[in-house]
């Protein structure tokens, strides 16, 4: 059972051949399978004792309904072992040319969810070197407009990279003023990651020895 990951000619190449696929996808903004329905069809896999893989994007604990699955496998009797991935908030900024972290602009990073921009406490992040924000989406321009007001510069650097490490991966380097300018025309930005903070720049810096 899987999402939908950007690769699944990768899941129907690696697969064995007897397995049966199941595609189970959820993407902000587009129809998806309820979890609701997810979670029985992952007890209802498990009680006629088959063995399950549930694959996620990313890592499986990261923003994502794992702990659902996990509950209503737990109150069936079904057990469950969880393998670690690495996250697009980790790999997003690599594939895009600089590491997450530096040790003179940015010596600590957070990661939050660009789901529901407006609910969210942005003066928390303020003083966070580096901000990686998943699930921007289509609230790309509402949440430049809120970090500004949470007191972020308007010439604070800013990247986009949607489908990391796919091969239409595409990146986007700007700062929080002009990156809605940069990305109008590119269509749905999802599935994409925003990284905001000095690290963004590192990539074009001639004094970076990486």
């Amino acid at each position: 059972m899987y999402d939908d990951l950007g690769a699944e000619a990768a899941v129907k190449e690696f697969a064995p051949e007897a397995a049966e696929l199941v595609y189970v996808g959820k993407r902000g903004g587009q129809p998806s399978v309820a979890q609701a329905e997810i979670d029985a069809r992952l007890v209802a896999f498990c009680r006629q004792g088959r063995s399950v893989v549930r694959l996620k994007g990313g890592c499986p604990s990261v923003f994502s309904r794992c702990g659902s699955e996990l509950r209503a496998l737990a109150a069936a009797g079904c057990a469950a072992e969880l393998v670690p991935g690495v996250s697009s908030a980790l790999a997003a900024p690599l594939f895009a040319g600089f590491p997450l972290t530096d040790a003179q602009l940015g010596k600590s990073f957070a990661v939050t969810s660009g789901h529901q921009p407006e609910a969210m406490d942005w003066t928390a992040f303020k003083e966070i070197d580096t901000l990686v924000v998943l699930m921007v989406g289509r609230n790309l321009s509402l949440l430049m407009r809120l970090l500004q007001e949470a007191g972020r510069l308007p010439d604070t650097p800013v990247a986009i990279v949607r489908s990391a490490g796919q091969p239409d991966q595409e990146v986007w380097k700007g700062s929080i003023s002009t990156i809605g300018q940069q990305t109008q025309d590119a269509g749905a930005l999802s599935p994409c990651v925003l990284i905001v903070g000095n690290v963004v720049g590192l990539a074009l810096s001639s004094t970076y020895n990486a």
